[in-house]
Order: C-alpha cells, then structure tokens, then sequence
C-alpha cells in the first residue's frame, strides 16, 4: 500500500540527522506557536500565502533563499569539518555515503534553492516597479510558479528525515544516477525536486519574458530600460531555452529509472555520455542565470552610488546580449576532459575565452563609472567593490580551464572547485547580497542596519579567500574532487585553512542574520519615509516605500534613460495631486497553493512507489488548475477614493520627510 515507505526510511541510527530534525522541529514548533499566539493566519493567508502581488511573491522567494543558505551552509560545514578531520588517514565522523549525500544536497539546494529564488526575487520585486508596470503579465502563474518551487524546496528537506538524497554530484553524474548503482531513493528526490522547481522557474521566464516586451510604460523604449531590467529580459531568454532541456533530460532519467528504457545506461544501447551532454547544455548557462541579475544590481548601484549617469550604457547593453548568445556556446568545453577531438577543443576553448571580453567590457564599465564620480562607500556600494576584485580572479582561473591542456590536469581537482565557488560567490552572492541591501527600503519601508551590514561584507570577503584560495594551491598540488578522507600530510594545513575560512563566513552569515533581527525590531529608527533612501536613478525609487499594491496611481512618462533622475532635474513628479481614478488589479488566489500542494503529494508519492496517492495528486492537481481556468473572477477595481486616501497619505509623509 505505501511502496518503498516504511518506518526504516527514517535514519534513526544517524545522530547527526535525528539531532539536526529535532531541532528544525522545535524551531517549527516554536514559529507555528508564536503565529498562533498574536493570530496572524488569518493575515498571513490573506495577504502573503495567496498573494498576487509580484512585490509580495519575490520577497517570500528571498525568504525562503535565505532559509536554504542557512541549510546549504551547515553542508558546507560539515564537508569542511569531515575534510580537516580526515586529512590524516582517519575516517572521519562522517560515513563515506553520508558524505556524499552531503555534498550533493549543498550543491543542488546552493544552486536550485538559494541562488535561482533569491534571482527571481530580486526580478519580481524591482523589474514592474523599473518598468512602470502596475504588474507583471500573468500574476496567477507568478504565484503557482513560487508555490511550485516551494515544493521542490520541501522535498529536498523532507529527505533528509523520510529516506536519503542522491549521491551524485549536484548534476546527478551518470552512471551513478542508475537504478542498478543508486537504488535507493535518493536519485528519485532530486530528480522530482529539480522537475517541480523546474517548472515554476519555466513559467516565471516565460512571464518575464512577456512582461518586460509588452508592460513597459510610455516612452520606455528598450534602450531606455534600466539595465537590470535588460539583464532580468536577458536571464528570461537563457531560462526560456536552458529549462527545457533541464525538463527533457530529467524526463528521461526517470524513464530509465521507472520503466528501464535505457536512455543513460552502460548497456541495452544507452550512452551516459548524451546525459553529460544534455546537463551540460542547461547547466553551464544556469551559470550565467545565475550571473547575469547580479550584474544588473551592480550597474545601478555604480551609477547610484557615483552620482552620476552610467558610462557606456549602448555598450553594457550589447555586452549582456553577447553573455546571452555566448553562454550557450561555451558548456561544450565540459568535454575537453571527455575525449572531444581537437576541432572540437580548439573552437569552444576559443569562445569560452572570448565570453570573457564582454564581461570585462562590464567591469571596465562599472570602474569607468566610478572614475570621478561622487562615490559613496555605503555597504551595497561595498559588496560591488568585493565582487569586481573576487570576480576577475574567478573569471580568469575560468579561462585558464578552457585552455585543454590545463583542463586535462585540473578539471577533476579542487582547482576547478575553487573557480566555480569563485564566480557564484563572488559574482552572484555578492551581488544578491548588494541587491537586498539595495532595495530592502524600497520593499519594507525602512533601512537594514549598516555597521551590522559592513561587519556581515567584510567577514564574507575575508572569509572567502581564506575558504577558497587554498583550494587553487591544493588543485595544483593535485587533490582531486569529492574526496572525504586521505593520507597525504602536506594537504592538512590548506585544509584547516579552508575551515578557518568557513568560520569566518559563518561569522558574516550571522552578522546577517542579527542584521535582520535589529533592523526589524528598531524599523521605525530606520524608517525611510521619502521613497527614494539613496538618491536612485530609475522609476522604482518614485513610488512609495513600500510601494502600494498598484505601484503607480498615474504612469509615469520617460524622456530619459534614467527616468527617475530626469523627472527629478525636471522637477516633474510621479504624483498625481488630482484626478484620480479606479485602477484594474489582479484579485488574490489561493489555487496556486492548492496545485502545487497536491503536486508535492503527487511527487512524494513517486519518490516512493505509492502509485494510487502520486495517482490521486496528479488528478487533483489537474482538477485544481482547470477549476482556476473556470473561476472569472479574478480582477477587481481599486475604486478611486482608496486611491486618493493611499496617496494622499503618501504627499503628507514626503511633507514630514
């Protein structure tokens, strides 16, 4: 009746695992207590759980990446632990098949559950508001599209208690993902997890997409768009034609697995060399997905922390499409280490080197924006700085390993473990962190506190040289990737060198964390009444903080690139003083909830064989959605005195401010 499932399923012999579920449980406990306690369900259902609202869905996707950089984080941890321990021959404290569970949940929850919903989340807040749009295109699959990968969250975490993860790699690297070498459940977790969340990142491209070519407001030309939005428009094109193949590939490794078709098998004609292939072909330009928003935030903090407009905008622009087109050339050099024959080495080693120009075209854009500017060091301004130093050693250590013969020698080392750590940390961590520090006021109405801020980017920068520049020595002197214990004494002192470096991190993280915690509880010391805390330059910094759920009473008309600053030297304000009128708005739906409830249903139940519940989740959640097709009411009117009471309230704070 219940498959594979069976009290056994719980590793209730692992202490590390029964200590860490006790204390999620009493965390949860002692939330779902305090929220019943002051009777907030009522309000987080109404105005959060089945939220249209685009500024309300990218800050729960920042939440919940926030929640997942703690739980990919405590991996790292203890990969860093087990690695020091282990460096003189002895086993360890953790089991061989414990560890690489390990490292292969931190790779996939880094990746698919922090870095991707902490993108989206910056795109959903500030992309409407920089384009003048009252909301994004399709509000309903907004919302399923977050419930969606909420879901793919959850099964991730539910593994670690029901059953175990994949032992992979973060890429499920053939043939271990076999039924015949993985037959447990762990390839089966990932494989429904990264599905599900698949999908709703596929239909938050597509809604992207559309809505940064079709909602842009008047006079907003393309190349008048800020260029975060041309980086948001960019990353929805990679998503539009990367997350397919993800789809495809993932589709026929479960039919491998489920109904023995042989696809990415050793025998019966399959070919794990085509699932590299394919995994590849999405997951190199995951990359610069990854990547690209963070330049985004860079961009308009340059341009709003020199006081001046950003030099060689046409440029910048063209570099970004350049990145777009590149990126899906250069995954082919994945296959130098494979055997590919030299035509093949020579071209793709050649264009992996040549996407480094259009990225250095950005760094010197952002450097040249500086020169002579008014530069504010402020912590976002920071984390930019951070980021072009760490960056360029990253990128240039990624052009090294397009070189085949370097390739050959480093690619299965920690080498190559530092330069991918290299780009994502220093490139899109860096940048996500400017972003929140950035449009925090503009989200919630008030400032994060800076000294906390400044201690949280420093202990990161630090943290991170020490954590990771070791791992480009031990790369050369040859230690090899995803190793949990060895003999050789002359690694040991890089080792504890990286855990020191780990330490420090965990020292910025809880500077954040507390950062969060002061700056909640002293909100109104650090209330930000004006809209605009940082002197900003695009229209999201005209609306109030935080914005009202229509983000514009009158939309606004641009006649410059940066729209606000020129409304700003005109003295023209956003702010209608008379004359306003009802505004159309999507209304609040719990559906997509419900579907991907039973969509979590449905995948759980495939995990473990239970065929009649995966039955009874996939016809529910069918059911659901094409009940939501039928529902006409989905729209209402804000009538025109609710407008004038919102922004007449807003005139009277300006006046105060």
């Amino acid at each position: 009746m219940f498959g594979k499932l069976s009290w056994d399923a719980i590793p209730t012999t692992e202490p590390i695992v029964m200590y860490t579920l006790a204390v999620v449980g009493l965390i949860g406990v002692a939330l779902v207590g305090s929220i019943t306690w002051k009777r907030k369900w009522g309000y987080l259902w109404r105005e959060w759980f089945t939220s249209v609202d685009h500024k309300k869905i990218g800050c729960m996707y920042i939440i919940v990446a926030l929640v997942m950089l703690l739980r990919g984080f405590s991996d790292a941890i203890m990969m860093r632990t087990q690695q020091a321990m282990a460096a003189s021959g002895g086993p360890g404290y953790l089991p061989p098949e414990h560890y690489d569970q390990i490292f292969t949940a931190h790779g996939v929850i880094m990746i698919f559950f922090m870095a991707m919903p902490f993108v989206v989340g910056l795109m959903n807040i500030v992309v409407p508001l920089q384009i003048g749009a009252r909301d994004v295109a399709y509000p309903f699959l907004n919302a399923l599209s977050f419930w969606l990968f909420v879901v793919g969250a959850a099964l991730v975490n539910i593994s670690l208690g029901v059953g175990e993860f994949a032992r992979t790699g973060w890429v499920a690297y053939p043939p271990l993902s076999e039924l015949g070498y993985s037959p447990g459940v762990g390839v089966d977790y990932y494989i429904w997890s990264l599905q599900i969340s698949g999908i709703g990142t596929l239909l938050t491209g597509v809604n992207f997409f559309v809505t940064i070519l079709k909602m842009r407001t008047e006079g907003m030309t393309l190349f008048k768009m800020p260029v975060f939005t041309w980086n948001a428009l960019c990353t929805s094109v990679l998503i539009l034609a990367a997350f397919p193949i993800l789809t495809a590939t993932l589709l026929m490794l479960t039919l491998d697995r489920y109904l023995g078709m042989h696809f990415f098998t050793n025998e019966a004609g399959g070919n794990p060399m085509m699932y590299v292939n394919l995994i590849w072909a999405w997951g190199h330009p995951e990359v610069y997905i990854l990547i690209l928003p963070a330049f985004g935030v860079f961009s308009e903090i340059a341009a709003t922390f020199s006081s001046k407009r950003l030099f060689g905008y046409v440029s910048l622009v063209w570099a970004t499409i350049a990145i777009t087109v590149l990126s899906f050339i250069v995954w082919l050099h994945h296959f130098f280490t494979m055997g590919a024959g030299g035509n093949v080495n020579a071209f793709f080693g050649i264009m992996t080197m040549i996407i480094a120009v259009p990225t250095g075209v950005k760094i010197f854009t952002w450097l040249f924006t500086m020169y002579r500017g008014r530069v504010r060091f402020e912590t976002p301004m920071l984390w930019t700085l951070g980021f072009i130093v760490t960056f360029s050693i990253g990128g240039m250590t990624g052009v090294l390993l397009a070189v085949p013969g370097a390739d050959f020698l480093l690619h299965n080392s920690l080498f190559l473990i530092a330069h991918f750590h290299n780009v994502i940390i220093g490139g899109a961590v860096f940048g996500y962190m400017a972003g929140l520090t950035y449009w925090f006021p503009k989200a919630f109405g008030f400032r994060l506190n800076d000294k906390l801020g400044r201690i949280a980017f420093w202990c990161w920068l630090v943290g991170f040289y020490f954590a990771f520049m070791p791992s480009y020595v031990l790369g050369f002197m040859g230690m090899t990737r995803r190793l949990n214990h060895f003999d050789n004494p002359e690694w040991r002192p890089w080792l504890l060198l990286e855990l020191v470096g780990v330490a420090i991190i965990l020292c910025g993280v809880a500077a954040q964390a507390l950062q969060l915690f002061v700056s909640i509880r002293n909100r109104h010391q650090y209330r930000d009444r004006t809209g605009d805390p940082w002197d900003g330059r695009t229209l999201e910094w005209a609306t109030a903080s935080p914005p009202p759920l229509y983000n514009f009473a009158e939309q606004p008309k641009v006649n410059d690139l940066d729209a606000y600053w020129g409304m700003k030297e005109r003295g023209v304000s956003t702010l209608s003083h008379t004359d306003y009128r009802s505004i159309h708005m999507p209304r609040n739906t719990a559906s997509g909830l419900v579907i991907s409830l039973f969509a979590l249903v449905c995948s759980f139940a495939l995990v473990w064989h239970i065929w009649w519940m995966a039955a009874f989740g996939l016809v529910a959640s069918v059911v659901a959605f094409v009940v939501r097709s039928y529902d006409e009411d989905t729209d209402y009117f804000v009538p025109a005195q609710e407008v004038a009471r919102i922004e007449t309230a807003r005139l009277k704070d300006l006046a105060e401010a």
